[in-house]
């Protein structure tokens, strides 16, 4: 994974999305560390791959904190037979589309959400395959 590569992805999905840019921080985290910010911040018992903080004081500018549990993702990709890179990347611009104000709460949501991770996943330029071989 090239950093570069990933912070015009990221770019390029907040434009297309008609948004600006501004600052976004992503932290990489444990399943242990993660559920304690879970249970603090917003009162969930559960195990999570995301938490998504929008730190934005305007409509059209994109900024926030990302915090990903590298543990979830490890684990997400080996139960959906997908690449730990592939999956990276899928959670990575979740939380952008989070911001971009996209909910999963809804099964309507949830499967707007899955098209855009899809869609977006297809714009990144390395090679993320869709299963492990």
């Amino acid at each position: 994974m090239n950093s570069e590569e990933v912070k015009i992805w990221i770019s390029n999905t907040i434009s297309e999305e008609d948004f600006q840019l501004g600052i976004l921080n992503y932290e990489f985290l444990t399943d242990n560390e993660l559920l304690k910010m879970n249970l603090e911040y917003l009162d969930h018992d559960t195990y999570t791959d995301i938490i998504t903080f929008n730190s934005s004081n305007s409509e059209n500018i994109i900024s926030g904190e990302i915090f990903v549990s590298v543990d979830r993702v490890k684990e997400n990709s080996e139960l959906n037979d997908q690449t730990f890179e592939r999956e990276l990347m899928r959670v990575i611009i979740h939380g952008v589309l989070h911001l971009c104000g996209y909910g999963d709460k809804l099964e309507e949501e949830e499967i707007l959400m899955r098209q855009k991770e899809n869609y977006y996943l297809t714009k990144y330029p390395g090679d993320v395959s869709r299963e492990t071989n």
